[in-house]
């Protein structure tokens, strides 16, 4: 996915440069450095060319020119361009790590560029003795290995752009994991950049890695996990129901379904979506017992994944939960999460109780192949019982099957996951036509091998809600997933 290529850096000891030879270097070098090496220059080094490629690079140095040095360097290159660019990041031009992997491992991925100490012999020839000190020793690279599936992450990147543009969307993230493990399978942010071309790094925004930057409210997504910890704290139980009306009233704000659902079960608050039902739930809560669950389950934390930039979130204070906060926290409004944090904490749902933590490096060698780092399954914390567990990823089954969640579903494989639809804020108000669409699920639902979200950020097409924004993008995703598998077809990138 990265790799350093031997390229050569000239410079000119202008003790030794004759003037008359800077037009040898014009089809080379831009025509100010052809001005500059016309004329006399002050000091003893002058640089002339950065990281030449070996085959222009041996042009130059047929020229045979006097005092024109060239000196051996790597270039960082990133052969499958976009392909996961927000978590290898990217280097300067000395080969050090500005942002995701090549920034956190920069101490063992920089490979420093070559001395020259030129001294003359008696013989009037000019000897580097740098290359004498190291007898050129040639250092084996150091070698970061990723838990990343390079064909599952060329899949989601393609289904990820197709679902950003076909809403028109100003940002998006998918995160692919396996919830036995911890271990992210897939990770893409959306717009995406080209770490080669460092005209894409214009926009600040497309750098962001949304995956773990970014933070919004989860909305309905947010719905299984509040369910979950009710059942463990029993603020709830399997057998009751809620009168669902339209609308409720909670301190001085109303809380809304789109229609009147009557009586509903525990399950179906869950199948059906309702904000009147969770919001119920809500003002049931202890505040600070509350808050502590969900400090437990990973949110307000950073998730200690090993990229930089990871953000913990927003997770208010109990002695804040007054009014409407602990009817609206039950909705996922509120609160503020990361994709990683809201796809770990759903994988524990979907692993039978136990959250993870996530990792994406799977070993790191140091240049002597020594082993610094080993990546590896890390349980957090036990957040609940096998008993919930089973009995939500069920539930969330009957999601696909017959509720929010119908346009995910495929003949190929048996999905669960939860839909949501979430307003944007900006400064404690909800901007109007703001919505963040989403899908966060795992197949097969009895004995998940995947989970993954995918979150679709202000879309602007019209269509909004994350059953027909989010789900499409996730149903695709799986199918290709599916057909690869069985079949060994390879999807075209256009």
């Amino acid at each position: 996915m990265a790799h350093s290529v031997p390229s050569y850096s000239f410079f000119v000891d202008p003790k030794f440069w004759n003037t008359s030879n800077s037009g040898k270097l014009e089809k080379f070098v831009p025509d100010k450095v052809v001005k500059d090496l016309s004329r006399n220059l002050p000091g003893r080094f002058f640089p002339v060319l950065r990281k030449v490629g070996i085959e222009r690079a041996d042009m130059i140095m047929d020229l045979n020119l006097p005092g024109l040095y060239s000196v051996s360097e790597k270039q960082r290159l990133y052969p499958n361009k976009t392909l996961l660019a927000h978590i290898l990041g990217f280097c300067n031009i000395d080969d050090h790590g500005q942002s995701g992997l090549e920034l956190l491992w920069d101490s063992v991925l920089y490979s420093p560029p070559e001395t020259k100490i030129l001294v003359k012999d008696p013989s009037g020839q000019r000897v580097n003795l740098a290359d004498i000190a190291t007898n050129k020793r040639q250092d084996k690279n150091a070698d970061v290995n990723l838990t990343v599936d390079s064909t599952l992450q060329y899949i989601i990147e393609n289904r990820l752009e197709e679902g950003a543009l076909l809403n028109r969307a100003k940002w998006a993230a998918a995160i692919c994991m396996d919830p036995e493990t911890g271990a992210i399978l897939s990770m893409a942010s959306w717009p995406f950049y080209d770490p080669n071309r460092r005209n894409t790094f214009n926009r600040e925004d497309h750098l962001l890695n949304n995956a773990i930057g970014r933070v919004y409210e989860p909305g309905s997504t947010f719905k299984p996990i509040i369910m979950g910890l009710s059942l463990e704290k029993r603020l709830v139980n399997r057998n009751e129901y809620f009168m669902c009306a339209q609308r409720i009233r909670v301190a001085d704000k109303v809380v809304s379904d789109p229609k009147a659902y009557g009586k509903l079960t525990l399950d179906q608050l869950i199948i059906k979506s309702s904000n009147v039902g969770m919001s119920q739930i809500g003002i049931r809560f202890n505040p600070f017992d509350t808050y502590n669950s969900l400090i437990s389950w990973g949110f307000g934390n950073k998730p200690g994944i090993e990229l930089p930039g990871a953000e913990k979130g927003l997770l208010p204070p109990p002695d804040q939960w007054r009014g409407v906060v602990p009817a609206n926290i039950a909705i996922g409004q509120g609160i503020a999460v990361t994709p990683l944090q809201l796809i770990t904490a759903i994988s524990a749902i979907a692993n039978g109780g136990h959250l993870l933590k996530p990792f994406i490096v799977n070993s790191v060698r140091d240049s002597s192949g020594t082993l610094v780092y080993k990546g590896s399954r890390t349980e957090v914390a036990t957040v609940i019982s096998t008993e919930t567990a089973n009995w939500l990823r069920s539930v969330l089954r009957e999601v696909v099957l017959k509720g929010t969640g119908t346009l995910v579903n495929t003949e190929l494989v048996p999905i669960a996951g939860k839909t949501g639809t979430a307003q944007v804020a900006r400064k404690g108000i909800y901007e109007k036509g703001k919505w963040v669409s989403s899908f966060v699920g795992f197949w097969p639902h009895e004995t998940p091998q995947f989970s993954m979200l995918i979150v679709i950020g202000e879309p602007s097409k019209g269509k909004y809600y994350g059953s027909t924004v989010a789900g499409p993008v996730f149903r695709n995703i799986v199918e290709d997933m599916y057909r690869i598998e069985k079949t060994g077809l390879v999807l075209e990138r256009e």
